[in-house]
């Protein structure tokens, strides 16, 4: 820009046309690119991969705005930053889409094949796939998009391959005939912690199992009465006396009329229903288990689609499994059998994906042997070389690592990691190799590749490493490896955080990264969760459309502290669109009040706002880099904006308006180097307005983001500016909210009075003229005792007692009314800072400096308490 084009600055902010510009200018001169070959310290992140199939929504926006603000925030203090991108083939979202697609032409993926179901799935990909990385890039995520990864890229499969191959051949990978669970709506298998459990009110039925040739029977309580057809056992507690009589006996199976045996274990629990219990080892994960340890044949009567099988009966066969429970249900009744139903309410397991009730199943499936990888990931966090913040989540990641058990990693879907197992179609043997082999090893007969894929889980555990080119010693993973931090969502700490670390100390030998962030749920303002049943569901791009990215990202910013949800207003978003439009009306005002000639500042010349600005700015630069660093992002937020609304615009360019009309050189230095470090510390939060204003000013350079991050001087920290300054403020605000309260017009000019007098005038004698213009006032008298005057309307500044001198007399009962409001105010705000500081734990969690303030604060309003008393009690007496 020429030297009058950045000072052309357009009158009202539009977000819009500056996003688009700078969205791309960053892009284009490749800002956000780390180097392999930097001298800098490295700072590393990787993104967690949204599903391909994703479409922005404000978890995401929540989880990617709060990382982006510290990998600028690394860069401009030069950090050689580098955040990897990239996105998640998503296995059972893509199956969902596509098969969805396949019935509205009265197809199945079974109809049209794997190869062509694949290929559906590719050319999905390719058209669809694309969409949140460009919704990425419009919420202003500093990523190094010439890094770009993909879950299902060439590079990616061959590390996934590698690590099944080497966690096979170590016997850590294992396939085995077990029952896991299934949905019949995904049609496949489901580790244990993508398993939604959610009460659900049901019933007990009581059933008749007769003895043979007997009048006894016994009765056992069932929750699923439609897996009975597959009972092979009745068990009872050895020691429960009511059953003894039935040991080593059989009993009858209804509808089925097969014999099975009555057993005992430890296991029954006797208080449930009867204390008899049937047993179906192909239908339920504790009977799985007792089936095993007492030799129980296993009876398939529901298959993964969620039908019964022949081995349910001609009767059943084919029905879906709750119709076949009503059928069953209706039939003991009719026969006999059915005892009794009671109302019974029980944690019933769902798929997280498409909240199906899910379905216990038996089948061959591939599984990893956690417990080894477990140890190492449970170690690495205990020995703090990965540090949980909050702290909290420590104990969750603890509680979960402990009883972990072995992690089912074959799904039964086509898109997906393909298992690198094969099977000879001759002898049957298994091989498991990188590549297909031309025949078996055994026999030499063909061979067949296995029809499952992985979990998607097991290819995101390896994104902190392969995605920067492992297995091959690349110097990305030299550079970049271990990471830094990982920012997410408390929601997948089991899924995926948990398994990274464990993958990446396997076969890295190092932790993925050494901090883990874990960010809030966005809820409502109401903090109930957003979803389309409730109405309540706010939606980024539509409040970026509205209000501005940066209105968004300094929103869920300010609302970001950790360990809590975030109850999101649209409010709050307009609120921050103001304070975007307050920043760009301040920057049209230094750019307005700036000569041609560039002037240096001299720091024996200045005035005391200039100093006090600079003080204050140093203050701020250190309590921005102390929130940052303990990822107190509302700190940080909460900080710089009230720096710039509340001290800069508020008063230091109030201040200063008299100096600039008189052609201070010094001033319009300080004004613009001012400018220039606030749009610096606001960059991480709100960087497209930033950029767009700092290039308006004069001398800036490339980008904001290439600039060097503020540093906080010592030599510029000046507490008798900062005290002087603050007596000003409190004494100018108190005579505006005095004439306020009293609704005098500006026009009409009062007398000032103020007591202390020697302070006072020590303060406030050099800066009378500020006073005068700011405050209204004509003549300023300093007394050492307030006088009890019926023209004089009091008030506190601070702790010092000030009077109005009005020409007229005042409204005793109204001034008393007045002061009487204003002692409430003062005590409810004297009250919540009391119980503040009578709190144990903010006495020994916060920072020294904290308690100190709030101690000062509560001496403050004690004192302007009592003068508050004291002029009530002189009006009292007039």
């Amino acid at each position: 820009m020429t030297t009058e084009e950045k000072k052309i600055l357009e009158k009202s902010y539009d977000p819009k046309p500056v996003e688009a510009k700078w969205s791309k200018f960053w892009l284009d001169n490749r800002l956000f690119e780390g180097q392999v070959k930097s001298s800098k310290p490295k700072f590393s992140m990787v993104l967690p991969p949204p599903n391909v199939t994703g479409v922005l929504h404000m978890g995401h926006a929540l989880c990617f705005t709060l990382p982006d603000i510290i990998v600028r925030w690394k860069k401009m203090q030069g950090y050689n930053t580098m955040w990897l991108p990239g996105t998640d083939h998503a296995s059972i979202a893509v199956h969902n889409v596509i098969e969805q697609s396949l019935k509205e032409k009265g197809l199945s993926r079974e109809k049209v094949g794997r190869e062509e179901f694949l290929r559906l799935a590719w050319e999905w990909k390719k058209k669809y796939g694309g969409v949140i990385t460009e919704q990425l890039k419009c919420l202003g995520c500093s990523l190094d998009w010439s890094r770009e990864r993909f879950t299902l890229d060439e590079g990616f499969c061959k590390a996934v391959n590698y690590v099944f191959v080497s966690l096979y051949n170590e016997g850590l990978i294992y396939r085995d005939y077990y029952l896991v669970n299934r949905c019949p709506r995904c049609q496949t298998v489901l580790s244990d912690i993508e398993i939604e459990h959610q009460e659900v009110k049901g019933h007990l039925w009581y059933i008749r199992y007769p003895l043979p040739d007997s009048s006894e029977e016994l009765v056992v309580a069932t929750t699923r009465p439609e897996t009975m057809l597959g009972d092979t056992a009745v068990a009872v507690h050895p020691d429960d006396e009511r059953y003894k009589k039935f040991h080593g006996k059989k009993v009858l199976l209804p509808l089925q009329n097969r014999l099975i045996p009555v057993i005992t274990d430890e296991q029954v629990e006797r208080d449930f229903g009867t204390g008899a219990v049937k047993v179906t080892p192909a239908h339920d994960p504790v009977d799985f288990e007792l089936g095993k340890k007492h030799g129980l044949e296993q009876i398939i009567v529901i298959d993964g689609s969620g039908h019964m099988t022949e081995a349910a009966g001609e009767e059943f066969k084919g029905l879906d499994r709750f119709v076949c429970r009503e059928k069953v249900v209706e039939k003991l009744k009719g026969l006999g059998y059915l005892v009794k139903v009671e109302d019974y309410s029980h944690a019933v397991g769902h798929c997280y994906r498409c909240k199906t009730i899910i379905e216990p199943f038996l089948s061959w499936q591939w599984f990893v042997k956690i417990e080894p990888l477990a140890k190492e990931a449970i170690k690495a966090v205990e020995d703090g070389k990965i540090v949980f913040i909050p702290e909290n989540w420590t104990k969750t990641y603890f509680d979960w690592m402990y009883k972990i058990h072995d992690w089912c990693i074959s799904r039964q879907l086509w898109w997906g990691h393909r298992i690198p197992a094969y099977y000879c179609e001759n002898c049957h043997h298994i091989m498991v190799a990188m590549d297909k082999p031309a025949a078996c090893e055994h026999c030499g007969g063909p061979v067949i590749q296995d029809e499952d894929v992985l979990d998607t889980w097991f290819s995101s555990a390896l994104w902190p490493f392969a995605t920067l080119g492992w297995p091959e010693e690349t110097e990305d993973l030299k550079v970049f490896y271990p990471t830094d931090l990982m920012s997410t969502g408390f929601d997948i700490i089991f899924f995926w955080v948990a398994r990274m670390i464990m993958m990446g100390l396997k076969f890295m030998k190092d932790v993925p990264f050494k901090e883990v962030f874990i960010n809030g749920l966005v809820r409502d303002v109401k903090k109930r969760k957003m979803s389309k049943s409730e109405g309540n569901i706010i939606d980024p791009l539509e409040m970026i459309d509205k209000y501005g990215t940066d209105a968004l990202r300094f929103t869920l910013a300010s609302l970001a502290v950790p360990g809590m949800d975030i109850a999101l207003s649209e409010e709050r978003m307009a609120g921050y669109r103001a304070f975007a439009n307050k920043i760009w009306n301040a920057s049209r005002f230094v750019l307005m009040n700036l000569s041609e000639e560039k002037t240096e500042t001299d720091p024996q010349a200045l005035t005391l706002p200039n100093r006090w600005i600079r003080s204050r700015l140093t203050r701020v630069i250190e309590e921005l880099n102390d929130s940052l660093k303990n990822y107190r992002f509302y700190e940080a937020a909460e900080t710089i904006y009230h720096f710039i609304w509340h001290e800069f615009c508020d008063w230091y360019i109030e201040f200063i308006k008299p100096e600039l009309k008189q052609g201070n050189k010094n001033t319009q230095a300080m004004m613009q180097d001012t400018l220039t470090q606030i749009l610096k510390l606001l960059h991480p939060f709100m960087p497209f307005i930033t950029e767009e204003l700092w290039h308006h000013l004069p001398g800036s350079g490339l980008s904001l983001l290439a600039e060097t991050w503020p540093v906080a001087d010592q030599r510029w920290l000046d507490e008798e500016a900062e005290e002087t300054m603050k007596f000003l403020q409190e004494l100018i605000s108190e005579v505006r909210r005095i004439r306020a309260e009293n609704e005098l017009p500006v026009r009409e000019k009062v007398n000032l009075w103020i007591s202390d007098r020697d302070k006072s005038q020590k303060l406030a004698g050099a800066h009378e003229e500020a006073i005068r213009l700011l405050a209204g006032v004509e003549r300023i008298e300093y007394v050492t005792e307030m006088p009890s005057a019926g023209h004089l309307i009091k008030g506190v500044a601070g702790t010092t007692e000030i009077g109005l001198q009005l020409a007229r007399s005042i409204d005793k009962e109204q001034e008393m009314e007045r002061l009487q409001k204003e002692l409430v105010r003062l005590e409810e705000d004297l009250g919540k800072l009391i119980v503040r500081l009578e709190n144990p734990d903010f006495k020994q969690k916060a920072p020294q400096q904290v308690v100190a303030e709030h101690e000062q604060r509560c001496q403050e309003l004690e004192l302007k308490k009592e003068k508050l008393l004291k002029s009530l009690s002189e009006l009292r007496e007039l």
